[in-house]
């Protein structure tokens, strides 16, 4: 991915921090963003200090002033964007156990806001920076299609924004896909889940080696990767 610009939200931990690792590693220039600065700055550092290259604003993809800023900052690096990889999210409540008729009306505004508003923000502030033939990838899990008890309105966001993904991808010319690589140990699943470290190279493989056809408006599994790379 040697002069490839990929953006990544939500970067300063989980998915989205080992997203970003997983993309420099591979020699793009990632531009990254998150609300925690301070551990924003860490990641950063770290990639830079192994070889990569990487930058970092401080952002809030509940702002769309702030995403628009973010993505005119990626262009700069080398013209155009590649890749948009939407991780930021948020869930409020603690995970498994938050009915949805539980959930405070301030709880449900702040997820959608930031799950489903934000992932809207994030592709529509990039589009014009889009290379013919960037990628956008937004994670999601099976809870957008399989209720569970207790997800709650995190639950909702994530089937919101699968539709997003499939209305972008119906039209835009850049193939606009979800990635669902299963329950992911992070703070929004409790801890409980794969090692995000182990499924960023998932991401990297989404967008770059996938059929642009087969990516766009679908949903690539975990078990697609594994068939794919094994």
């Amino acid at each position: 991915m040697d002069g490839k610009t990929v953006v990544v939200t939500g970067a300063s931990r989980g998915i989205g921090e080992q997203v970003v690792r997983a993309f420099a590693a591979e020699g793009a220039h990632v531009v990254c963003c998150a609300r925690d600065v301070d551990a924003l700055e860490a990641v950063v550092d770290d990639v830079e200090t192994s070889g990569g290259r990487a930058s970092g604003l401080r952002a809030d993809v509940r702002d769309e002033y702030d995403l628009e800023r973010l993505m005119e900052r990626a262009a700069r690096v080398n013209g155009e964007i590649d890749v948009v990889v939407a991780c930021a999210a948020v869930a409020h409540g603690e995970p498994g156990a938050t009915p949805l008729a539980d959930e405070p009306y301030s709880g449900f505004d702040d997820t959608l806001r930031t799950n489903v508003r934000g992932v809207f923000a994030a592709v529509k502030e990039a589009l014009p920076h889009l290379a013919g033939d960037a990628r956008v990838l937004i994670p999601s899990g099976s809870v957008a299609r399989d209720a569970k008890p207790g997800t709650g309105a995190y639950a909702v966001s994530k089937a919101a924004a699968e539709a997003l993904a499939r209305g972008f991808a119906a039209d835009v010319e850049q193939a606009v896909g979800i990635v669902d690589p299963g329950l992911i140990g992070t703070d929004l699943s409790g801890g409980r889940g794969r090692d995000p470290a182990d499924v960023a190279p998932m991401f990297v493989w989404a967008a770059t080696e996938v059929d642009p056809d087969e990516l766009n408006g679908g949903r690539l599994d975990l078990k697609a990767w594994r068939r794919a790379t094994r």
